[in-house]
C-alpha cells in the first residue's frame, strides 16, 4: 500500500476546507462528522483506492491516533474513534454538492503545490452520455508538471468552451501565473479577461484559421528577428 506524504498541517488544511462545505444530510442517523469523512476519502485516494470498498477498507486501517487528527467519530461507549464504513461512504459522496466539493479540493491542492503554470484543456468523456444522447465534455484546470485537476466544469451542450473557461478560472488565484490553452481559446476576451481580471499571463500554443485576420498578421512578421525561443 501507498503512503499519503501530507504533513499534519496539511492533512488539517483540508479538514478546515470541508468543514465549511455545507451538509446536507438529514439529522436522523448522522453519526459521522462530514470533515471527516472527506478527508478520508480523499487521502485513501492519493493511496489509489478506486472504489468505495478500497476506501473503506484503507480508513479501517487508520490508528486510533490518525482518527483523533481527523476528528473521527468518537464512540463513548468503547472509548474509541471509528472509521467511516463502505455504506456511509457510499452515500456521503453520492449525496455529495460536487461542484462544491471540487472546488475545495481544488483551492486545497492550489495551497500545498507550488506551480507557475496552469494548462486549460478540454476532452470527451469516452462511454459518458448524457439523456439526449450527446457525450459529456469537460473542460479542466491543471498544474503543470503534476497533472493535479484544480478544477473542472462541465460544458453544456449548446455552448462551447471559449466562455466557459472564464467561469471556469474566474474563483481561482492565479496571480502572477501563467495559463495555457490551445488555439481555440486565441480569443481577445479570454487574454483581456486572464490579464486584466486575474492578473495573470498567457501562452496561446497556436493561432490557426479561426483566427484568419490574426494568423495573417503573424505570418507578416519578422520571426527570424526575434525566435520565439528567446
Amino acid at each position: 500500500m501507498q503512503t499519503v506524504t501530507l504533513s499534519d498541517a496539511q492533512m488539517e488544511g483540508l479538514r478546515q476546507i470541508f468543514f465549511r462545505l455545507p451538509d446536507v444530510r438529514k439529522r436522523r442517523g448522522k453519526q459521522h462528522p462530514l470533515p471527516a469523512i472527506l478527508t478520508v476519502a480523499v487521502a485513501a485516494v492519493l493511496t489509489q483506492a478506486q472504489s468505495y470498498a478500497a476506501i473503506a477498507e484503507w480508513a479501517g486501517r487508520l490508528t486510533q491516533a490518525q482518527l483523533k487528527r481527523i476528528r473521527a467519530r468518537f464512540n463513548p461507549r468503547t472509548q474509541r474513534y471509528v472509521a467511516p464504513s463502505e455504506p456511509t461512504l457510499r452515500r456521503v459522496l453520492q449525496g455529495a454538492h460536487v461542484e462544491a466539493l471540487d472546488a475545495a479540493i481544488g483551492a486545497w491542492l492550489l495551497g500545498i503545490a507550488g506551480f507557475e503554470a496552469v494548462a486549460v484543456d478540454g476532452k470527451v468523456l469516452k462511454g459518458a452520455v448524457r439523456e439526449d444522447g450527446s457525450q459529456v465534455h469537460l473542460l479542466s484546470a491543471f498544474l503543470h508538471g503534476q497533472g493535479a485537476t484544480i478544477a473542472q466544469k462541465e460544458i453544456a451542450r449548446k455552448t462551447n468552451e471559449i466562455p466557459e473557461l472564464r467561469t471556469l478560472l474566474k474563483d481561482i488565484d492565479i496571480q502572477g501565473k501563467v495559463v495555457t490553452a490551445d488555439a481555440l481559446h486565441t480569443q481577445r476576451e479570454t487574454a483581456r479577461f486572464l490579464v486584466e481580471d486575474q492578473k495573470a499571463d498567457y501562452l496561446f500554443t497556436a493561432v490557426k484559421g479561426n483566427q484568419r485576420k490574426l494568423r495573417n498578421r503573424l505570418e507578416c512578421l519578422p520571426w527570424g528577428d526575434f525566435p520565439p525561443q528567446r
